[in-house]
């Protein structure tokens, strides 16, 4: 059951198409639980970086690690602190479609109508077969807009361009799709080129480390993490401004973190985000690579050159 909560409609949502960084948000958490107090400021830290949308919850959420009630809990928090300022993309991906019709009605239920849904690998990577899972789902969703989300194997199904064609052109719920294979310019091309009416755009995954290529083949929006969102917003402002010059600037300070980034997910999100005083702590639930002294010092000279301060690595260091 979703709390009693102000419940708003979200105009933003409906109305205004899905463009810019939808920086995926993390999740803090406690020793005990997750900690709402750090998700107000995740979420306060994503709007003042001037991101043009947000996602919650996503694999960079440690979704596969929260219980329903803490998932519920922390989307409750980021409807609440976004409210209408900008879109909200909730993630309702799940083995089944019962599960995902329930994830999808909590968020419809605090005003959230996009949502993102990957197609569990257990059905297979044929159009069929994710078509049927997302018209069992969509059928009972009908004010939802849907972002079908291609991820790569081995975490998704790897959809081919071809395969996400029909589904898209046979779900017509599916208004967007986040294409994410690798590598995903090829297949954004071959989706743009040859897409429905219906559907309003293709979103750039892999963590933004190719945003580049991905705008230049016609992508919408990026969903990256969330520790550099400023200068990704930033990035995404300066290419829409026609200064091609300063956009892959910025891009090319950022990819040493980024790759980086790739390996160490949400370990290095978490202490990126610690030095920049938003996070007290760098817990991590997700399986992910420990970070050692080599690593952090790694970490923190990319960030650095990144050019956008910090708290301070010794005061994290002590707060740790």
């Amino acid at each position: 059951m979703v709390h009693n909560i102000e419940n708003k409609s979200h105009d933003t949502d409906r109305h205004m198409q899905l463009t810019g960084i939808l920086p995926v948000l993390p999740t803090p958490f406690t020793e005990t639980g997750v900690d709402l107090a750090a998700m107000r400021r995740i979420i306060r830290f994503a709007l003042d970086a001037g991101v043009a949308g947000v996602v919650f919850p996503g694999f960079a959420s440690e979704v596969e690690t929260l219980t329903g009630e803490e998932r519920q809990a922390l989307l409750e928090v980021v409807a609440t602190e976004v409210g209408d300022r900008v879109p909200i993309v909730a993630g309702a991906s799940a083995p089944t479609v019962d599960e995902v019709v329930s994830y999808a009605r909590q968020a419809l239920g605090l005003g959230i109508t996009r949502l993102m849904i990957q197609p569990p690998k257990s059905i297979g990577a044929g159009a069929g077969a994710v078509t049927a899972f997302l018209t069992a789902a969509t059928a009972q969703l009908p004010e939802a807009e849907i972002i079908l989300q291609n991820a790569p194997a081995p975490r998704g199904s790897d959809l081919a361009p071809e395969a996400v064609l029909e589904v898209v052109r046979r779900v017509a719920a599916v208004r967007y799709v986040k294409e994410e294979t690798l590598p995903a310019g090829p297949a954004i091309t071959a989706i743009l080129a040859n897409a429905p009416e219906h559907l309003l755009g293709v979103i750039g995954g892999g963590g933004a480390r190719y945003i580049l290529d991905e705008y230049d083949r016609g992508a919408c929006a990026a969903m990256p993490a969330l520790e550099i969102a400023d200068l990704h917003a930033a990035l995404d402002r300066s290419y829409r401004d026609g200064r091609g010059s300063e956009a892959r600037a910025l891009y090319v300070k950022s990819l040493p973190l980024l790759v980086l980034q790739a390996v160490y997910r949400m370990r290095l999100t978490k202490h990126v985000l610690g030095l920049r005083g938003v996070l007290d702590n760098p817990i991590v639930r997700a399986p992910t690579p420990d970070l050692d002294a080599l690593a952090v010092r790694d970490i923190e000279r990319c960030f650095q050159e990144c050019g956008l301060g910090s708290v301070g690595a010794d005061k994290w260091r002590r707060a740790k």
